[in-house]
C-alpha cells in the first residue's frame, strides 16, 4: 500500500449521520441501545469519570501494563504509563490502564515462553471485548513485545509500542559488563576455576545496576529493536535507556500519537507489510540481533496473514553485514548505543545501501523518511556499511535427516571456532564429529563434567527434549559450555545443537530451534551418543552419518515406545498449549489461533452482555 495514512480519513468523518464513528461508541453512547448503554456507563463512572467525558467522541486509548513486582524488567512501565497518559490527554483521548499477564524471561519457571501465548491470548479478549479504540503496547523483557504485537495484529485496532528501554551500563573492575552475556562467560571462568561463587555472583549483578530491561543485543533490545524496524513504534524508541529523561518524553510522545493513530485509522495490518518483516530482518543482520527472532517475527507475521519463513532469515538476512559493537557479537552495551544513535542511524546505513523498503510506520511517514541520513558520529559503536565488523553476518537456516529446519546466528562465530572447526582447506566451512546425547538441561549438568563421557575438541553436543511440547515451552536452555577440563586447555566452544532455544544475550554459535522437536518425532530423537553427524555451512546441511535402513529401525523402536518420553504438565495451561502449539520453525504459535485475523474488521463489535 502506499504510505499515506496522513490523509486518511477517520471512518466517523465519512460515515451516516448517527453512525457510530468510534468502537468505544458501541458501548457508551448509542441511543440506539439505551438500556445497555446505560448499563456500560454507569460503572465505568463509578471512579469519577463523567458523561462530558465517555459520550465526547474522545477516542479511548488502553495503556497495556505489563509493569509490576514480578516483572522488574518491565516495572518502569508503572511510572512510564504516567506520561503516557498525560501525552493521551493532551491529544484528546482518555486512558484506560489494565494489566495484562506477566512475563519475566529471569524469573519464570520452568521458561516464560510459555508465557508468551497466554499473554498473547489475554490481551486480544481484552482489546476485542472492551470498549477500546487505540491501545498503547508496554513492552520491554523478551517475550513481551511479540506477545503483544501477536495480539494488536489479530485484532487490528490502532496500536502502538513502547519500551521500557535497556538498564544502563554494567560496570566490574573497569569492564562492561553485559546483562545474560556476563553469566555466561562467568560460568566458564567458574568452571576452569578462575572465580569462585560469591565472585561469580557479584560479577553476574554488576550487570543489571539500574530498571529495564537487557543492556545487551539480546532478545529483548533485540525484539523492541525489531518493533521499531517494523514501524510499530515511533523513531528513536528501542534504544533510550530506562533512567534517561528522554524515555519519559518518549512515553509522552506515544501517548499523543495513539491518539492521532486512531484519528487517522492507522492499524497494524497498514503498518505490518511484507515490506516491514523484510526490513525487520534486514536490520537484524546489521544488529547481530537474537536468535529468538525468527521465532517470535513469524509468529507475528502468522497472526497478521503475511507469509514469513525461516528460508526469508537467510533469504534476506544472511549478506547483511554486522554493524552493531554491541555485546554479545561485540563489545558495548545499551547507553553506548543510544548514543550512537540507535535504530535510526543503523537504518541509515541500510538505506544507503538500498537495503530498506519505504514500509509505513506508526508516525505515518516511512522508515526510509525517518532514518534518511540519520547517521551515527561514533564508528566505534556502528561500523559503516563498508567497513563492518563481520560481513555476511545473518543466519543461515540448515536442513537434513536431524531437523527440517533450525538457525544457526553467523556473527557470533568466533575466530577460535572458526578456525577449528571451518577452515580444514579439504573441507572449508564444514565439520563432522562425534555426537555426544543430552536429554534435558539436568542431564547435561550432571554429565557434562565427566571425563568418562570422553568428551574432545572433535564432539557435538546436542540437547534435545527441550523444544515447545517436550520442556515444554522451548526453553533457553541449549547453552552449553564445554567440560571443565577441556575450557582449561582454552577450548571455550564446541558445536552445540538444540531442539529447544538459547539467550539472545549468549555468544555461542550454537544450532537452535530444530524443528520438528524430538517430542513431535523429530530426527533429533533418533540420535545417539557416538553418531557421526556433519555440518556443512556451504550447502545448509546438517546430518547424522547413519543409513536409511538404521534410523528407520530407531524410528520403529521409538514408535514401539510410545515415542520420545517427557516430563508431565504440571499446569493445566502447560496441557493445553503442549495440544495445540506449533513447532519453533512455524513460531511456536497455538495453531487454532492463527485463523483469526483482523477480527475487529471480520467479526464487528462482540455482543453484549446483558
Amino acid at each position: 500500500m502506499k504510505p499515506t495514512s496522513k490523509k486518511t480519513k477517520n471512518k466517523a468523518k465519512n460515515s451516516p449521520k448517527g453512525a457510530l464513528a468510534l468502537r468505544s461508541q458501541a458501548w457508551f453512547d448509542n441511543p440506539a441501545n439505551a438500556d445497555m448503554t446505560a448499563l456500560y456507563l454507569e460503572r465505568t463512572m463509578n471512579f469519577g469519570l463523567g458523561f462530558d467525558e465517555l459520550q465526547s467522541g474522545r477516542p479511548i486509548i488502553g495503556i497495556a501494563q505489563t509493569g509490576s513486582d514480578i516483572a522488574p524488567c518491565n516495572r518502569h512501565h508503572l511510572v512510564l504509563a504516567e506520561r503516557t497518559r498525560e501525552g493521551i490527554r493532551d491529544a484528546g483521548g482518555i486512558a484506560f490502564e489494565f494489566p495484562i499477564h506477566p512475563i519475566q524471561e529471569t524469573c519464570k519457571r520452568p521458561t516464560a515462553a510459555l508465557d508468551r501465548n497466554l499473554q498473547y491470548l489475554s490481551l486480544v479478549e481484552v482489546l476485542y471485548g472492551y470498549p477500546i479504540d487505540g491501545v498503547v503496547l508496554t513492552t520491554g523483557c523478551d517475550k513481551t513485545t511479540p506477545a503483544q504485537l501477536m495480539a494488536a495484529a489479530t485484532v487490528d485496532i490502532p496500536a502502538i509500542a513502547l519500551n521500557s528501554g535497556p538498564m544502563l551500563n554494567g560496570w566490574y573492575e573497569g569492564e562492561r559488563t553485559g546483562s545474560g552475556t556476563i553469566v555466561w562467560r562467568a560460568r566458564e571462568m567458574m568452571a576452569a576455576g578462575k572465580i569462585g561463587y560469591q565472585e561469580f555472583l557479584k560479577l553476574v549483578a554488576s550487570s543489571a545496576p539500574s530498571t529495564g530491561h537487557c543492556n545487551t543485543m539480546g532478545t529483548a533490545s533485540t525484539m523492541n529493536s525489531l518493533a521499531e524496524a517494523l514501524g510499530m513504534t515511533l523513531p528513536g524508541s528501542a534504544a533510550i535507556p530506562a533512567p534517561y529523561r528522554d524515555r519519559q518524553e518518549m512515553a509522552y510522545l506515544t501517548g499523543k500519537r495513539i491518539v492521532e493513530m486512531v484519528r487517522e485509522n492507522l492499524k497494524p495490518s497498514d503498518i505490518l507489510t511484507r515490506a516491514a518483516f523484510e526490513n525487520a530482518i534486514v536490520v537484524n543482520s546489521a544488529l547481530g540481533g537474537s536468535t529468538n527472532a525468527p521465532v517470535h517475527l513469524i509468529a507475528i507475521a502468522r497472526h497478521i496473514g503475511v507469509e514469513l519463513t525461516a528460508d526469508d532469515w537467510e533469504k534476506h538476512g544472511y549478506k547483511i553485514p554486522l554493524i552493531v559493537n554491541l555485546q554479545p557479537a561485540g563489545e558495548y552495551l545499551g547507553e553506548d548505543y543510544y548514543r550512537a544513535g540507535g535504530v535510526p542511524a543503523v537504518v541509515a546505513e541500510l538505506i544507503a545501501q538500498g537495503k530498506i523498503k519505504p514500509a509505513l510506520t506508526a508516525n505515518g511517514k516511512t522508515l526510509v523518511e525517518n532514518c534518511e541520513g540519520q547517521f551515527t558520529s561514533d564508528r566505534k559503536v556502528i561500523f559503516p556499511y563498508a567497513k563492518p565488523m563481520k560481513k555476511n553476518a545473518g543466519f543461515l537456516n540448515l536442513k537434513g535427516n536431524l531437523f527440517d529446519s533450525a538457525i544457526m546466528k553467523t556473527s557470533v562465530i568466533t575466530p577460535e571456532f572458526h578456525s577449528r572447526y571451518l577452515e580444514d582447506p579439504k573441507d572449508p566451512m564444514a565439520f563432522e564429529g562425534t555426537a555426544i546425547v543430552f536429554d534435558g538441561p539436568e542431564d547435561y549438568h550432571r554429565r557434562i563434567d565427566d571425563p568418562k563421557m570422553k568428551i574432545d575438541p572433535k564432539s557435538v553436543l546436542f540437547m534435545r527434549g527441550v523444544g515447545p511440547v517436550g520442556y515444554p515451552g522451548a526453553a533457553e536452555v541449549v547453552n552449553m559450555r564445554a567440560p571443565s577440563y577441556l575450557l582449561k586447555k582454552g577450548i571455550t566452544a564446541l558445536p552445540c545443537i538444540g531442539d529447544g532455544r538459547q539467550s539472545g544475550t549468549s555468544g555461542s554459535p550454537s544450532i537452535l530451534n530444530a524443528s520438528p522437536e524430538a517430542a513431535t518425532g523429530g530426527g533429533l530423537a533418533l540420535v545417539q551418543t557416538g553418531d557421526r553427524v556433519r555440518i556443512d555451512l556451504k550447502k545448509r546441511t546438517a546430518n547424522m552419518l547413519v543409513s536409511d535402513e538404521e534410523l528407520a529401525k530407531r524410528r520403529a523402536r521409538l514408535e514401539a515406545a510410545g515415542g520420545y518420553p517427557y516430563p508431565a504438565s504440571q499446569t493445566p495451561w502447560q496441557e493445553i498449549q503442549r495440544g495445540i502449539v506449533d513447532e519453533l520453525s512455524e513460531g511456536m504459535v497455538l495453531k487454532p489461533a492463527v485463523k483469526y485475523q483482523k477480527i475487529h474488521a471480520t467479526f464487528g463489535i462482540p455482543r453484549d452482555n446483558h
